[in-house]
Order: structure tokens, then C-alpha cells, then sequence
């Protein structure tokens, strides 16, 4: 069973333990259970993504790999700062590799979100900015966009406490070069935000 005895409040350390433990959905991972999420109270960005990828569950660090190094340079923060969970909380939609297919990974399993995400997110109060990845985590935090594409370009609409991205994902190049725009008229600001949130600067 993955959800704790709601009687009495578990730490948030109890409750990441409870976490790491989940193996909800075993019996449809091809690599088996491990979930990766990074979550501290005092955590001022949320970063909401999609799912880890093979190379992310073989590390156990969230974001290690080229999505990670893309996504950093966006934001434009070092990786201490990037892996300081007091800082910056990193919650996908789904916590465990979902296994491969023709196209990339597969879906994040839909268990996951209804098992942990409301509750977990529920521990991180102070957060500013919440980055949403791509299609799934759009799905879930903005349902009135109509595609990655279409969140991405209403972006100020939900500015400046949510800021949707397109997944930095290498298998986005498309993307990226069919929308010079993003680059030029998002990222300034996202940087200036991340900066802001970081440094308890009010806006």
C-alpha cells in the first residue's frame, strides 16, 4: 500500500521514504520500482515534468542527463543550486521510468499522480514558480490548454507564478528551431524569475 495513515501527519521525511518505497505499479515497469522526485519544505521552484528516462533511473538523480543540462541553462542556474532541495522541488507526474517505445518513453503510469501528488505537493507551501514540462504535467496543472504549443504561447496568462515549457528533451529539436520566439521572448524572463524566487526578491 502506498498512501500512509492520514490519522497523524508523517514528517516530510517519513513521507519521501514512503515514497521511495511505492511499488504501486511494479508489475508495469519494465525496470522495476525507483521513484526519483527531489522535494524540501522551503523549496521556492517547482519543477513539474513528465517522467524520469532510463538514464534517470539508473542514477537516481532527477534531471541527470541531456533534458537536465538544457533545462538548466533555461533557468540559468549551476547545478548545486539546481539540486538544492531547499530550493528547488522536482515532482514529475509520474516517479518511476515508465519503459521505452517506438516514439520515446512511454506515458508516465497514471497511478502515480492520484497515489502521491496532491499530498506531496501539499508539503512544499512557499513555492513561486512552478515550471510545467511538457504535454502530462500541462494536462494536469493547465487543462484549458489546448497542446504543449498552445500553453507555451498563452504563457503570460499564468505568469509569473506559472511559467508551461516545452520538454527540454533532445527529441524536441523540431520544436526549438520551429519557435525561435521561445528562446528569445521566454527565457529572459524565466531566468529573471528563477532569479527572483531564489533570492526572495518581491515582485
Amino acid at each position: 500500500m502506498c498512501k500512509r495513515d492520514q490519522e497523524k501527519p508523517p514528517s516530510l521525511e517519513e513521507f519521501l521514504r514512503d515514497v521511495r518505497e511505492c511499488s504501486i505499479c511494479a508489475d508495469h515497469l519494465p525496470l522495476g520500482p525507483r521513484p526519483v522526485v527531489q522535494v524540501g519544505e522551503g523549496a521556492r521552484i517547482l519543477i513539474a515534468g513528465q517522467a524520469p528516462g532510463r538514464r534517470v533511473h539508473e542514477s537516481g538523480v532527477p534531471f541527470k542527463d541531456p533534458s537536465g543540462d538544457r533545462l538548466r541553462r533555461w533557468m540559468g542556474v549551476t547545478e548545486d543550486e539546481f539540486y538544492d532541495s531547499e530550493s528547488v522541488a522536482i515532482v514529475p507526474m509520474g516517479f518511476c521510468f515508465p519503459g521505452s517505445s517506438k516514439s520515446g518513453d512511454k506515458p508516465p503510469r497514471k497511478e502515480c499522480a492520484p497515489a502521491w501528488r496532491e499530498a506531496l505537493l501539499e508539503t512544499i507551501p512557499n513555492v513561486r514558480l512552478t515550471l510545467v514540462l511538457g504535454v502530462y504535467a500541462q494536462r494536469y496543472h493547465l487543462p484549458e490548454a489546448a497542446s504543449v504549443t498552445d500553453a507555451v504561447t498563452r504563457w503570460r496568462e499564468w505568469w509569473p507564478e506559472v511559467l508551461p515549457l516545452p520538454h527540454p528533451s533532445p527529441r524536441n529539436q523540431a520544436w526549438f528551431k520551429n519557435n525561435p520566439w521561445f528562446e528569445e521572448e521566454v527565457l529572459p524572463s524565466l531566468r529573471q524569475r528563477v532569479r527572483e524566487s531564489l533570492h526572495d526578491v518581491q515582485v
